[in-house]
């Protein structure tokens, strides 16, 4: 049965970027939307149709359908009675990497109070497996036995998210039968395919092992890079010499792995086993090598400064190009950001440290602790100019006019080849190095 906003109400709880998003689909596809936050600025802005997180479509949809399918509140619908979507962030403990679920239980405790019965809760926010049995069925049932209880992660990429959500099948499970079977009703409505699996948490632990299996690939690659420095060559002609026309899957170039599930995730399936005896090494050791990438460039981009510089850095002026976790496709989005990692390194020496990024507010940039400049005023008497995403402006840029503004000898590193290797290396009195180069 195709489900029509006459028929059907959704109310989301979470308007970040996960709720947000999904929010803007359904309004648009025709849902009566209810958006529910407790930041009162996000609730403003969005009020306003201007979306408090940059993804392509979702300030067009905002002007569109606030007011008309889309109605956002700090206040929970009282007595509501359809669906409810929980989209609130778990974010994990930077010392223990513990995942926080207060936001999830805050939610669930809201709706049990204004539910009515025969209503579906969904749960898409990113959950240690177990998480919707043990605590959201069990705190809602408690209050209102006579609701269905599903969830169906969310798995879209920063850039193609209002795209993604309409053409990547829903992994979608519920407590019992008839519960996965409305919420497959549900997100047929918007989606191409749904895929109804066995339980909460197989559904649960799909989307962790999803986002884990992308955190093991690219670790390959920097296990490549360190490899290869160590070896004296270049990871980048290894790898792409080990694809090319080769009919197995391709190993992943080096770089930073970052960005709001990637940096949290493992540790969110590594919790799931927490009171058992099961303790993945491999996803440990995958995030400890993916971590560790920041902090080994920026010892690598000091000690070849040291060498230029014969030993005095005194005042060296360092611009750090690229403070989104990725530049492609582009982002504001600084979670998992190398740059943090780097700027705290960096900054334990008598550096100048300069910031810029295309993206990323200067204010953001600011918060670092580093002085947000243009790209062109950055290079300007640089000692070192460090490149750490790959957004495609940087290669709108001359090469020749900007190293010209450098203060020789001069440091580049480059973290993802975006500048022409070839040009690089015949550039007098420039070090040219990057992640498994140098």
């Amino acid at each position: 049965m195709e489900i029509t906003c006459q028929r059907e109400s959704v109310a989301i709880v979470g308007m970040g970027y996960v709720g947000l998003t999904l929010a803007s689909v359904l309004s648009d596809k025709g849902f009566r939307v209810y958006g529910y936050d407790t930041n009162v600025e996000i609730v403003k802005l969005l009020n306003q149709s201007c979306s408090p997180v940059f993804e392509p479509g979702v300030d067009k949809i905002l002007k569109e359908q606030i007011g008309k399918n889309l109605f956002v509140s700090s206040t929970f619908p009282r007595q509501f009675k359809g669906s409810v979507i929980i989209c609130v962030s778990t974010p994990i403990d930077p010392e223990t990497h513990e995942p926080n679920l207060e936001n999830l239980r805050a939610a669930t405790q809201t709706i049990g109070k204004n539910i009515q019965p025969g209503s579906l809760v969904i749960v898409r926010s990113t959950v240690p497996v177990g998480t919707t049995r043990q605590i959201v069925a069990t705190t809602i049932h408690a209050k209102v036995p006579e609701v269905f209880i599903a969830f169906c992660p969310e798995r879209t990429i920063q850039g193609k998210a209002l795209r993604e959500i309409v053409d990547l099948p829903q992994i979608v499970s519920g407590i019992d039968a008839e519960s996965g079977e409305k919420a497959a009703q549900l997100f047929s409505g918007i989606s191409s395919k749904t895929i109804l699996v066995s339980s909460l948490e197989a559904a649960e632990m799909i989307k962790l092992i999803n986002n884990c299996h992308t955190d093991v690939i690219y670790s390959y690659g920097n296990e490549i890079a360190l490899m290869a420095e160590e070896l004296g060559l270049d990871a980048w002609e290894l790898i792409h010499a080990a694809n090319e026309d080769y009919p197995r899957p391709n190993l992943a170039r080096p770089g930073f792995v970052g960005g709001g599930c990637l940096s949290k995730d493992p540790y969110i399936l590594l919790s799931s086993f927490a009171n058992g005896g099961y303790s993945s090494k491999l996803i440990q050791y995958t995030r400890q090598l993916n971590e560790y990438m920041p902090l080994h460039t920026a010892r690598k981009c000091l000690e070849a400064l040291l060498e230029l510089k014969e030993g005095n850095v005194q005042g060296a002026k360092i611009l750090i190009c690229g403070f989104a976790y990725k530049g492609v496709p582009p982002t504001d989005d600084t979670r998992g950001t190398p740059a943090l990692p780097i700027i705290e390194f960096l900054r334990k020496y008598p550096l100048d440290l300069y910031g810029q990024d295309f993206m990323v507010d200067s204010s953001v940039i600011k918060s670092f602790g580093v002085t947000p400049v243009d790209i062109i005023d950055g290079f300007r008497h640089a000692d070192a100019a460090i490149f750490l995403n790959d957004h495609p402006n940087y290669r709108q840029f001359s090469l020749s006019t900007l190293i010209d503004k450098m203060r020789f000898p001069a440091l580049i590193y480059d973290s993802w080849r975006i500048l022409d290797g070839d040009i690089m290396a015949n550039q007098h009195g420039v070090q040219y190095m990057g992640i498994g180069y140098g």
